[in-house]
């Protein structure tokens, strides 16, 4: 991989990791158009890994309520006169987090083998623009983060096991299912930012113990260490629009925009411009 191809990769994870487009998709589809064999074990590697850089950067940008959670769960580990909303609201992120954990270690060689297809993505461009259409009409919105629940954190967290395909989108997958819970969006998307970060880390660590082999004779290690930087400085400005987007804006604002990326990819598919795997 050359250092400008890792440049745009990590710009292309950088936008679209927590904007509910699927970086996945995105990720396959520019691969593909750069001339990489996306079913390559370093390729495949490479993907996970530089979404640390974006988890870094969702770290950093939420870094006071990191602190503050954390703190209340070692508070009320040890008293528990202590056990307040923010101690419950760390255990939710725990336990709400390891559907997606279990899911995405055993099912490994199929979410990097044969859902790696571009038609899989386009599929799901377009048929999960329907559930999140659905979840605005559905949700009231009237729910709050002090409203939250641990039913509400494993509901939302085994939705987020949908996202291992590529093109739903693991951010519009959770999203989607806190505002279909009456939680506010702004809400929704805070608990999708707070339960990426265990996900998403684990994903990528894991990717960089088993992937070391391959990522050093295919991709190389500068191209990926490159990606992961540019990734995680474009991520965080990226963080910061969506949640102001989000406190004006439906979820729905995204849906033309799936459509029409996977209404495209398909043409490229179908008139044999680019190859689904």
């Amino acid at each position: 991989m050359n250092l400008w191809q890792a440049v745009i990769l990590g710009i292309v994870e950088g936008l679209t990791e927590f904007l509910p487009v699927s970086s996945t998709g995105h990720l396959t589809v520019v691969e593909k158009l750069l001339g990489l064999q996306v079913a390559d074990a370093g390729v495949t590697a490479f993907t996970a890994i530089i979404q640390v850089g974006a988890i870094v950067a969702c770290v950093v940008y939420f870094w006071h309520d990191i602190v503050r959670l954390a703190a209340a769960w070692f508070r009320g580990l040890a008293n528990t006169d202590a056990r307040d909303h923010n101690y419950r609201l760390a255990w939710y992120v725990i336990l709400g987090s390891i559907p997606i954990g279990l899911v995405g270690f055993l099912g490994r060689h199929i979410i990097s083998g044969s859902l790696r297809n571009l038609w899989v993505v386009v599929a799901a461009w377009i048929g999960w623009s329907i559930a999140m259409m659905a979840a605005e009409r559905l949700g009231n919105q009237k729910r709050h983060e002090q409203d939250v629940t641990l039913q509400d954190a494993l509901i939302v967290g085994l939705v987020q096991c949908i996202a291992l395909i590529p093109g739903v989108s693991r951010s519009g997958a959770t999203i989607s299912a806190g505002l279909t819970l009456g939680i506010d969006r702004v809400t929704a998307t805070r608990m999708s930012f707070f339960l990426a970060i265990p996900a998403l880390l684990a994903a990528g660590s894991f990717e960089a113990a088993t992937g070391a082999g391959a990522i050093a004779s295919t991709v190389g290690w500068l191209p990926t260490i490159v990606a992961t930087l540019v990734s995680l400085v474009v991520a965080y400005v990226s963080i910061a629009w969506l949640l102001r987007f989000v406190a004006h804006h439906r979820l729905t604002a995204f849906v033309g925009y799936r459509v029409a990326a996977g209404l495209l990819v398909a043409a490229l598919l179908g008139f044999g411009l680019i190859t689904a795997t």
